[in-house]
């Protein structure tokens, strides 16, 4: 599959156009970012690892009914997805409480939730930051339907369950994690975007040593090999089959 123009380039991925109007090719990169884009730099390997992360869980969501955009590895740091149309919210599953729940509600950091699942919606536009929304905000802006945002809460719901225990029979917890859906051409609501330690916070359940992006967020140094540790865990048993290899 030839790759084409390049249609989008955002903090951590290229999307490019195929030969086929219906796939694209997203490409992970190296680069990282945080706090809205003020913090950059560099986690060596880090394309290719979030790379086959994602490839392992949404095969792992899709052989459990999850629809996935992922189609196939095209190249160590590449695959092949589902053109979607992507909804303008991102949905935040958290377990435990981390990062700016703590903030927000005054729990330390670690703190149970009294019932997790919490979800929280966040509308997807760089000039307002992302801000966090509620229900009443929803739907004054219209950016979701009510039966779109039914579907995908109970998807992300689904998505936790299934990644939950994946996760937690390697050792890790996953503490929250960011999600985003779009439409096919049939209509369909579809997870997309990546699932990785750029968008999970994950911990090992013994040490709760911090094995995602927090590392490079707050200075813990180890950021590669955190990242690294991740995908060993996650690949416990089997490689990825590159396609372009």
């Amino acid at each position: 599959m030839s790759r084409l123009e390049k249609l989008y380039e955002g903090k951590a991925k290229i999307v490019y156009a195929t030969d086929d109007p219906d796939v694209y090719i997203q490409d992970f990169k190296d680069s990282a970012t945080a706090f809205d884009g003020t913090k950059r730099g560099t986690i060596l390997a880090k394309g290719q690892t979030n790379n086959a992360i994602s490839a392992r869980l949404f095969t792992l969501l899709s052989e459990a009914g999850v629809r996935t955009h992922f189609l196939g590895l095209d190249s160590d740091t590449a695959m092949r997805i589902r053109r979607l149309e992507m909804l303008k919210v991102e949905f935040v599953v958290r377990n435990v409480v981390a990062g700016s729940l703590a903030n927000r509600i005054g729990y330390p950091e670690g703190a149970a939730l009294k019932k997790p699942p919490l979800i929280e919606y966040y509308y997807k536009d760089d000039a307002l930051h992302d801000p966090l929304l509620c229900l009443g905000h929803l739907e004054e802006l219209g950016v979701v339907t009510p039966e779109e945002l039914s579907e995908a809460t109970a998807m992300a719901r689904k998505v936790n369950q299934v990644i939950g225990g994946f996760f937690a029979d390697r050792g890790l917890i996953l503490v929250d994690f960011k999600l985003e859906f779009g439409r096919d051409r049939d209509g369909n609501l579809v997870l997309g975007d990546e699932i990785s330690p750029d968008t999970c916070r994950l911990w090992d359940a013994e040490t709760k040593e911090k094995l995602d992006k927090d590392r490079f967020r707050r200075d813990l140094g180890g950021v590669e090999d955190a990242y690294a540790e991740v995908l060993r865990r996650v690949l416990a048993g089997g490689t990825p089959d590159w396609a372009g290899d």
